[in-house]
This record gives C-alpha cells, structure tokens and sequence, in this order.
C-alpha cells in the first residue's frame, strides 16, 4: 500500500475518533430514547458533535480531491543594491517539497505542475528539497516528467530531511542507507540533469563577466522545530571562498535563524520544509506552533528569507495551503 493511501487511512482514522464516534454515541442514546418517547438530554451536544463530523469530512475531502491540486503562481520582486546589473529582472522560479508519492502514480497531475512552472520562463530554478517522502522509488514514475523542466541556467537544488531516506525502514544499517543517499544524489545530477549541491555553490555568470553565487546546504536542522529530522548541512564549508551576491538554498527555514543571520551576509535564502502544515485559515497555520518561520517572505537586518509551502504533501490534502510556485525577479 502506497504512502500517501496508508496516510488518509490515519487521517480519516482520526476524523472519526475526534468527531464521529461521539455523534454515533449520542444518536445510539437518541433513538432508543425517541421510541420510548422521552427526550434525551444534552441534544445539543449531540447536534454540535454531528455537525463537526460532517464539516470534517468535507473539508478532508475537498482537500483530497480539490485543495492538494489547487495551484498558485505567486509572483514577488526582491530588491537589493548589490545585485550586478546584469541580473536586473533575473527570474528564479522557487519550488520545493515535491513529495512525490503525493501525485498517486499519475504523472499527468505532475505535467500540469511542469507546465506551469515552464509557462513562467525561468531563467533558474530553485528546489529546495524533499522529493520523495519515504524511498527513492517514488521517483520512477516521474523521471520523464521530470526532465521536462526547463530553464536557461537549469534546475538547482538541494537535499531535504525526507531525502536522507531516514523514514525508510527497509535498510539493514546505517551504511546501507547512506548508500542510498548517495545512489539517490546520483540520480538528481545523472537521470534530472539537476545541479544538486550539497554543501557547495554554482556561479552564474553574465555576459559581461558578473556573477551571482547559488550555495546550497544538505538538510540543517539547527532549532529542534518540526517532527524528527536530521541536522547534515555545513555552512561555513559551503560558503568558503564565495564572493558577490550569494543566494541560499537550504530546507529548513530554522537554519536561517541559527546560523545564516547571526553568521552571515547572505542577502537571499530559499526554503520550504513547513508546507505552512498545508493547513491555513485567514493567514494563520498551525505550521505557526512549531516553526519561527512557517510562509512566506520575511525580512530581518538586511537579509531575506523566503519559505515555499511546497507543492507535495505528507498528509493527503490541503486545506487554504496551496501549492506554490513563487517566481522571484530580481530588481
């Protein structure tokens, strides 16, 4: 059974037992006492609970079938003095958190995300991890569609916790996942064509000669935030001997608090990880209880940092979090 099937089984699991079960109980009191013509006490109760039940199940099946599809193409300026003028209006499309045993075997719901990512004529695109969620064979399917990303200086990107394979139960040890890991690495720079760096940088250069520096960092869990993850990124190797304007990629947004603000100069961070709990209702996420950073843009002595909610998911919906490509130009 698939990863993402074994997750609506819990999920719905759970929508029972919360709401459910406390209107079947009460209906199992109501009825005997309906017939026997007296009126049960606490109907309210009853109705309250009955009606949670079914807003639930709605809302877990709009998520399903409507909300994890529900695209969003969001499109911000970011604007620094230090950028070289050659990179005036440099468009980065920023993705992340593929997770794709989200897309149940069916390419075809991948292509549309393709489609649009190619539609907005990236000059580079960002990944900034998770593209699986339990095995690296989730890629299989969608090796093809894969490929068919497009940019004119290609595809970055870098490792997420899921990546280091470390939910996969099926290896015997330690050395037989970081074998994995590897075989996995191979697959992104050999079968996609990605430029994935762990702990290392590209240079792009213009044509009169200026650059802009992308580093990338494996997975760098440095606050405790979010469920079990892994802490592998080392920034100071990443960084050293890189010069210019710099731009981030790194998983988790915690990092950008521990390290890259009170450390560095970088002006720009990429990042995803929180999925904004692909839960949100009026601007607020539960993704809020346990990150600093949970969506979206914010600024802080200068420096930037961005966090995608993903286009994936983990739980099989969303609920108000839609998947996002962000199409970031430079000014």
């Amino acid at each position: 059974m698939s990863y993402i099937y074994m997750m609506l089984i819990f999920v719905a699991a759970v929508t029972l037992f919360v709401a459910l079960i406390p209107s079947v109980l009460w209906l199992l009191g109501y009825l005997p006492a309906l017939l026997a013509g007296r009126h049960l006490r606490y109907a309210p109760f009853g109705y309250a609970s009955l009606t949670l039940a079914i807003v639930v199940i709605l809302l877990l099946a709009y998520g399903y079938w409507v909300g994890r599809w529900n695209l969003c193409v969001k499109e911000i300026e970011y604007h620094n003095d230090s950028l070289p003028s050659a990179f005036q209006g440099f468009r980065i499309v920023h993705i992340s958190d593929l997770h794709l045993c989200t897309f149940d075997g069916n390419p075809g719901k991948l292509q549309k995300f393709v489609d649009a990512i190619n539609a907005q004529n990236p000059d580079l695109v960002c990944f900034t991890g998770d593209l699986v969620t339990i095995s690296e064979e989730e890629t299989q399917p969608y090796t093809r569609v894969l490929n068919g990303i497009s940019a004119r200086c290609g595809v970055v990107s870098v490792f997420g916790n899921h990546d280091f394979l470390i939910y996969d139960r099926a290896y015997a040890d330690e050395e037989e996942r970081l074998d994995a890991v590897e075989e996995f690495a191979r697959y992104q720079r050999d079968e996609l064509g990605w430029t994935l760096l762990r702990d290392s940088s590209k240079v792009i250069t213009a044509s009169d000669g200026s650059a802009v520096t992308i580093v990338g960092v494996d997975n760098k869990n440095c606050t405790g935030q979010g469920f079990k993850t892994i802490n592998s990124g080392d920034l100071s190797r990443a960084i050293k001997g890189v010069d210019g304007f710099t731009i981030l990629l790194s998983h988790d947004p915690g990092h950008w608090d521990a390290e890259v603000l009170p450390q560095t100069d970088i002006p720009l961070m990429l990042s995803g990880h929180t999925h904004a709990a692909q839960f949100s209702l009026f601007g607020w996420t539960p993704s809020s209880w346990m990150f600093t950073r949970t969506y979206g843009r914010y600024d802080m002595q200068g420096q930037t940092i961005y966090v995608n909610p993903g286009l994936g998911c983990t739980l099989p919906f969303r609920i108000g979090a839609r998947p996002e490509i962000t199409v970031i130009t430079l000014k």
